[in-house]
């Protein structure tokens, strides 16, 4: 993959449209109620209109259905953005089935995270800014209102641009309520304190255009050799964050290593990694204090890796994107300032 220079991609106003897709596992054909509350949500918090496509709450849609629907919403002229109701574990086999010509010469903005990765790659390959975040179905539909920082960075993505300071909302929740729960409409999950983000490397400022995304898809996106080209990938800011299914320590470990090995880490100039998920919907959750030794040991495994391939990037781990909520949409391909000696994170949405 050659990456191009960014694209400049111009704001929405209200009043536009914007596609709402399912590239990976459509959660609309779950619960079509909370699909629905999101889709009020998204339009009272935006002033946007979304548009559903065929595919949008079709659960075992092909990939080349999921494919034809993400090539029809770059291709609309009326449509100004394209955000994912949420993730899933297959996007990989929808990717060969884009038309990158097409979507190269209609460039928006992209919203989505986890399995959304993939797309997220397949756009920084051609140039186009996208953003990781902005399930549709999990932080907008789910609980009693959208939390302010997803809000607050739904609408510079959207609409404002603008530069945010990221900050931590104080408290997080690994998962929400069963979407078939009628609860799930009113209700946050279960949430507890945040703990302090923890920073390594050198007391200095890491800025760059940013890449990554979900770890296990990451591995995906390397074994079918969609990776970008290391160099690339000099001076840009690597985001990593892992999922819901809860890995190890070590597998962690093993992929962050294997980013070293390839030369990833040595390339970057600073890692943004999120507070990880620990416990899973539908299971027991850990205790408290396993749940809070289970994110110390990602934390540490991470920067132990950064440390020993690029002992001069910024490292900053715990901040609320990805797998979380309250979660910050963050730019992928836009600009992330992480500043040692303050530190404080800083995006660029514009």
């Amino acid at each position: 993959m050659t990456t191009r220079p960014l694209v400049a991609v111009s704001k929405a106003a209200a009043g536009d449209r914007v596609a709402v897709l399912s590239p990976a596992f459509a959660a609309p054909s779950v619960s079509e109620a909370v699909h629905e509350q999101a889709m009020r949500r998204l339009q009272e918090a935006t002033g946007l209109v979304p548009v559903e496509y065929p595919t949008t709450r079709l659960r075992g849609a092909s990939a080349q259905a999921r494919a034809a629907d993400i090539n029809a919403a770059f291709a609309d002229p009326s449509v100004r953005a394209v955000l994912a109701t949420v993730g899933g574990d297959d996007q990989v086999t929808v990717i060969r089935h884009i038309d990158a010509g097409l979507v190269g010469a209609n460039p928006k903005p992209f919203l989505g995270y986890s399995d959304n990765t993939n797309l997220h790659n397949f756009l920084w390959g051609l140039g186009v800014p996208s953003y990781y975040g902005g399930s549709t179905q999990v932080h907008l539909g789910a609980g009693p209102h959208m939390d302010e920082v997803h809000r607050v960075s739904l609408q510079a993505a959207l609409l404002d641009g603008g530069v945010l300071e990221l900050t931590d909302p104080g408290e997080s929740e690994d998962v929400g309520v069963e979407w078939t729960d009628p609860r799930a409409l009113v209700e946050f999950g279960v949430r507890e304190p945040t703990e302090p983000w923890a920073w390594a490397g050198p007391s200095a400022v890491a800025e760059g255009r940013t890449w990554g995304g979900c770890l296990e898809v990451i591995e995906q996106i390397a074994l079918a050799g969609r990776m970008p080209a290391t160099d690339d990938l000099v001076g840009a800011v690597l985001l990593l964050e892992t999922s819901e299914e809860v890995p190890t320590t070590e597998q962690v470990r093993r992929w962050v290593r294997a980013l070293g090995e390839r030369g990833v880490l040595g390339s970057v100039t600073g890692v943004l990694a999120a507070r990880p998920p620990v416990s899973q919907l539908g299971s027991p959750a850990p205790a408290a204090e396993e749940r809070a030794r289970m994110r110390a040991d990602q934390r540490d495994v991470i920067i132990e890796q950064v440390s020993r391939y690029n002992p001069d990037a910024v490292v900053c781990v715990g901040v609320p994107f990805g797998h979380t909520r309250p979660q910050w949409i963050v730019p992928h391909g836009g600009t992330i300032r992480l500043d040692g000696r303050t530190r404080t994170v800083v995006a660029d949405y514009s």
